[in-house]
């Protein structure tokens, strides 16, 4: 069997893997697994078995989806590959900027609903209220990001590729901020699986304005690119920066 087949036997032995081992092998998984409602970004270390039982799916035909994704003939983006500096860079571009731009327009949008339809859909009144406390949650949290653990991450990077040294950051060590934004992914996610479910999954109802209907969708967007973000975050970039330490300190 050549190394190909081999590397392919491997990532579709999806049995023994975790849901975070799942998704880093290859990130068109992640859809799959959101289909089904499962969190393989906060909680991605729970086995792929465990979690259809939970569900009370069948790992079957949840394999068998799987894997056409896995043989589908796509540029498959390697983040795990990537190195830690163009990780971060790529976070902040593309994640931390979404969550930046979008954030204003969904605060005006769920709160323009509630007004309007809060009286017959009294659900859209929670659902304001509690994106209004993720948000302002992940915008202290991008801050001290972007600002404490990402350029220590980084400034590991340079120590590590000049074979030298480093100090121990005011901090003590990553795994304390690491600690703590995993903490805080989790609060965040936890937050839109209440909303998924009070909106019944992002379903507008019949008498929904298209203002109503594009907060929806919105939300819908956001969560699922926050899925990505903590992935990237949670099981490549903090697992990899303590490793980093580990040889950086040493």
């Amino acid at each position: 069997m050549s190394a190909n087949a081999d590397d392919t036997t491997v990532k579709n032995d999806f049995a023994k893997m975790t849901l975070k081992e799942i998704v880093t092998n290859n990130f068109r998984t992640a859809s799959v697994l959101e289909k089904y409602g499962m969190d393989f970004c906060c909680r991605g270390n729970k086995l792929f078995t465990e979690a259809c039982d939970e569900k009370g799916l069948d790992t079957r035909l949840l394999e068998a989806e799987l894997k056409k994704v896995n043989l589908r003939n796509m540029r498959d983006e390697r983040y795990d590959d990537w190195t830690l500096d163009f990780l971060i860079d790529y976070i902040i571009q593309n994640h931390h900027s979404y969550i930046k731009e979008i954030t204003p327009i969904l605060l005006t949008h769920t709160k323009k609903v509630a007004s309007a339809h809060g009286a017959n859909h009294p659900e859209v009144l929670e659902i304001a209220t509690k994106f209004e406390s993720v948000a302002m949650e992940l915008k202290h949290h991008l801050i001290k990001e972007e600002e404490i653990l990402f350029p220590y991450i980084k400034l590991l990077v340079q120590v590590n590729s000049r074979h030298a040294k480093a100090e121990p950051p005011f901090f003590g060590t990553v795994k304390n901020p690491i600690e703590s934004m995993m903490a805080e992914h989790e609060i965040a996610g936890d937050t839109f699986y209440a909303i998924r479910e009070i909106s019944n999954q992002y379903t507008a109802p019949a008498d929904a304005c298209n203002t109503f209907k594009a907060a929806y969708q919105e939300l819908k967007d956001f969560e699922e690119d926050l899925h990505k973000h903590v992935h990237l975050e949670n099981n490549i970039l903090f697992p990899k920066a303590i490793e980093l330490e580990k040889k950086s300190l040493t």
